[in-house]
């Protein structure tokens, strides 16, 4: 099987749904979202490729993974009545993972630069890139609102990216920097 198909070629791209294949503008909101929201796996993919200091923080970023390719086959998936692969217990488990990441950090009392580690700073990319996906995301839910719960998941994704920064300089030593501005 070739990896091209050609099909691309004039700035199309092909959804999936209950009528079948529709074919959309590579620049329209739905692919725009479901673009950034590729774009933030990568990176997270990027920052565990540095190493993020233990096992238990490399699987919880391999786990976010996983559910951004779900969010991703949501997004290009048209069908009305599809079955989404996110759901309200995946936004619960990033909060749950972001207040026990949050007890083992010193307070935040103040903004930080990003930085530190190189999986420290890929996090902090992965983070806005997330942000990112999380606005891109915003212009498509006001087009079709059903994919309100997908908005709230990244945009608590992007929370837990900026704890799990810390959490991967604090693992390897390095204090957190504060802004001075």
């Amino acid at each position: 099987m070739k990896i091209y198909t050609k099909t691309g070629d004039l700035g199309e791209t092909s959804l999936w749904g209950k009528a079948g294949l529709k074919r959309t503008q590579k620049n329209s909101a739905r692919v725009e979202a479901y673009g950034s929201v590729d774009e933030t796996n990568a990176v997270i993919g990027a920052a565990r490729a540095e190493g993020v200091g233990s096992e238990e923080l490399d699987g919880l970023l391999a786990r976010c993974q996983h559910r951004l390719f779900g969010v991703g086959a949501d997004l290009s998936n048209i069908n009305p009545e599809r079955q989404d692969r996110i759901c309200e217990d995946d936004v619960v488990q990033l909060e749950t993972w972001i207040d026990r990441l949050d007890g083992e950090l010193p307070p935040l009392k103040q903004f930080i630069l990003p930085g530190g580690t190189k999986a420290s700073a890929m996090l902090h990319l992965a983070r806005t890139v997330a942000r990112r996906a999380e606005r891109r995301l915003l212009t498509f839910v006001q087009e079709d609102p059903s994919y309100a719960l997908h908005l709230k998941y990244m945009n608590r994704l992007s929370d837990f990216l900026f704890m799990a920064a810390r959490r991967a300089n604090q693992l390897a030593g390095v204090p957190d920097t504060a802004a001075e501005f």
